[in-house]
């Protein structure tokens, strides 16, 4: 058996603009945002999908109809998929977070895979719910080609859990651009390669701009203003 996932996370938003925690928050892709996911539309349209999945959220929906039009696919929802929760902290900028609960993101920021900020989802409770789907949609679709559109947090915590990362440090050592484009390869539902990467090349030629380098994206530890 073998499946590859192209695992694309959605594009742009006005909240991602404005550096704000918009878990489950549904809010729509901005005018980038929707030329980026046409354009990751575009670079996908050659290869034979057999079927585009997607978080029920706003923003990954309209990403997955860019995919799957060039290819006559419905898109398939699955709940699993949905972006981490940051309960009371959403819509709500890092620096009013931290200035409104300030001990609450201290903690967070030390472990955000078992902690969670009230109302919240911790990072393993996002793996518990979206590790099922993928390995129900890979098994699903042996010796296929598919599409999966999902969030930064959880397309993150999948990847440290798929390749045996520490995913305590989910946010410290891997990022997501806007619309970019992942590829796993699944020799079984529970073993995957990580063929590509956060890849964004369908930006460069065209006039997007390719992502600069993480700065008070991630965490303090990258910021180096907290421990290594």
């Amino acid at each position: 058996m073998s499946t590859r996932v192209f695992l694309v996370r959605h594009g742009a938003t006005p909240l991602v603009a404005e550096d704000r925690f918009a878990g489950e928050t549904d809010v729509a892709l901005s005018d980038l945002g929707r030329e980026q996911a046409r354009r990751v539309g575009q670079r996908l349209a050659p290869v034979p999908l057999s079927a585009v999945y997607t978080s029920p959220m706003g923003r990954t929906v309209a990403t997955a109809r860019f995919i799957s039009e060039p290819h006559g696919l419905q898109v398939q929802v699955r709940d699993g998929l949905r972006e981490i929760s940051h309960g009371r902290w959403e819509q709500l900028t890092r620096k009013e977070v931290e200035a409104k609960f300030g001990d609450e993101y201290a903690c967070w920021e030390e472990d955000p895979f078992t902690f969670a900020p009230v109302g919240g989802e911790t990072g393993l409770a996002v793996v518990a719910r979206a590790l099922p789907i993928l390995r129900e949609i890979v098994t699903a679709h042996p010796e296929q080609q598919i599409a999966v559109v999902s969030h930064k947090a959880t397309i993150r915590l999948l990847l440290c859990v798929l390749l045996g990362f520490d995913p305590r440090t989910y946010r410290d050592r891997l990022d997501q651009s806007p619309a970019c484009l992942n590829i796993l390869d699944f020799k079984d539902p529970a073993h995957a390669r990580l063929t590509l990467f956060n890849d964004v090349s369908h930006y460069g030629d065209q006039g997007l701009e390719l992502p600069a380098a993480p700065k008070g994206r991630l965490s303090k530890w990258w910021d180096g203003t907290g421990k290594q």
